[in-house]
């Protein structure tokens, strides 16, 4: 990694309809290297080419990239988002050596730490409730949401006066959130993603505020008692569950994709169990559901994730990233909720139990709370043998 001396700090700002998303962003001097800082999360860039005074910051397995022109202490150029059929394209502004995430400084008159009861409107009226887990020290602001789908990831911002920021961009969301605190005691403000989305919320302090069981939302329709598939793998050979690789296997199907940081967690804490434990009778199938509906570009993409994140089980490509269509590649399922959603088989073909979502690192406690009944189900389903087989 550069040494502090050997780089400079950037503070870049994404431009999104109504709001601007600031972030920290340090780049190596020689350009060899270059992170940008969201609170306690560090994003590398694992891509960076230069020609002259242009710079390109590319995100290949999100297959996301900044386009930006130097001149002196500034760099100004594009953000640019794939997604399923189209792109979205942000201006960016960017100015060495300023630290400040957010430019407003006035002195906090609100204290936001805690946990708060979250509910978040789309411009359809839809409500997605929401737990807010904030710690406020001094002006800064670190912390997350947490959704039945999947957390915000790493937050980082400030308060000033009465008003809350927060932003986070992680190589694939480019997220901020603008809050007050109104008469109630409520914060409430707008949270935009990207080009594409906006959302208003609503929260009040709540230290009891829960989301749903993980574990309900999922389920088999009535009649099934097990996951039966057959998907291309990443060199086009189909695979099914009935191949003998997974006879007599605890078996994990994870439904993901390559363009989203939450699976993106979910495959970084999955790829070192399974390393540990595969010798126990564990396999772990992926099933990837990407922005692209053409095999080869689906199947290129898997193995970028597969290559950085030293993946040695499974991954299948099953379809494009749209929940209403991925569900009818597995039509034994109530629907598909959320990417990612992981399903428990045990040794004789059973679905044991399904997981909804996946809260990573960003969200502290929670994850801690996921990793332990994580453990525990795995290890009775580890420990128990496969039914005898009549036939045999």
């Amino acid at each position: 990694m550069a040494q502090a001396e050997e780089s400079e700090t950037w503070r870049v700002a994404i431009e999104l309809p109504g709001i601007e998303l600031p972030v920290t962003l340090h780049l190596a001097n020689d350009l060899s290297e270059a992170w940008f800082i969201n609170g306690h999360e560090r994003v590398v860039v694992p891509e960076i080419s230069a020609e002259g005074e242009q710079i390109t910051l590319r995100f290949p397995t999100f297959n996301n990239t900044f386009e930006l022109a130097r001149s002196g202490d500034a760099m100004s150029g594009t953000l640019t988002l794939v997604k399923l059929g189209y792109e979205q394209q942000m201006p960016v502004q960017a100015e060495r050596g300023n630290t400040q995430r957010f430019t407003d400084s006035k002195a906090p008159e609100i204290n936001v730490t805690g946990r708060w009861e979250t509910m978040f409107t789309d411009a359809n009226g839809k409500l997605t409730e929401a737990v807010g887990e904030l710690d406020q020290q001094g002006s800064r602001v670190l912390g997350t949401f947490l959704t039945p789908t999947g957390d915000y990831r790493y937050l980082e911002g400030s308060v000033s006066g009465r008003q809350l920021l927060l932003s986070t961009f992680d190589g694939a969301h480019a997220f901020a959130f603008s809050a007050g605190l109104n008469d109630q005691d409520e914060l409430e403000g707008g949270f935009w993603s990207g080009t594409k989305s906006y959302e208003t919320w609503l929260a009040k302090r709540n230290f009891d505020a829960q989301l749903p069981d993980a574990y309900e939302l999922t389920y088999l329709k009535k009649g099934y008692d097990r996951l039966a598939f057959s998907f291309p793998n990443l060199d086009g050979q189909p695979v099914s569950l009935n191949d003998e690789r997974f006879k007599n296997k605890v078996v994990l199907v994870t439904l993901s994709g390559t363009w989203c940081p939450n699976c993106a967690d979910e495959v970084a804490f999955l790829s070192g169990y399974y390393r540990q434990n595969q010798d126990r009778g564990l396999e772990i199938i992926t099933l990837l559901y990407e922005h692209f509906d053409e095999f080869e570009l689906a199947a290129q993409q898997g193995k970028l994730l597969r290559d950085e994140y030293a993946i040695d089980y499974t991954l299948l490509v099953a379809g494009v990233s749209d929940k209403t269509l991925a569900a009818e590649t597995l039509p034994m399922l109530n629907h598909v909720l959320a990417f990612p959603t992981m399903i428990f088989i045990d040794r004789n073909g059973a679905v044991r139990r399904i997981h909804t979502g996946f809260s990573g690192p960003g969200t502290g406690a929670y994850y801690q709370q996921f990793v332990t009944g994580f453990n525990e189900l795995m290890e009775q389903l580890l420990e128990q043998s496969a039914a005898a087989d009549p036939a045999e």
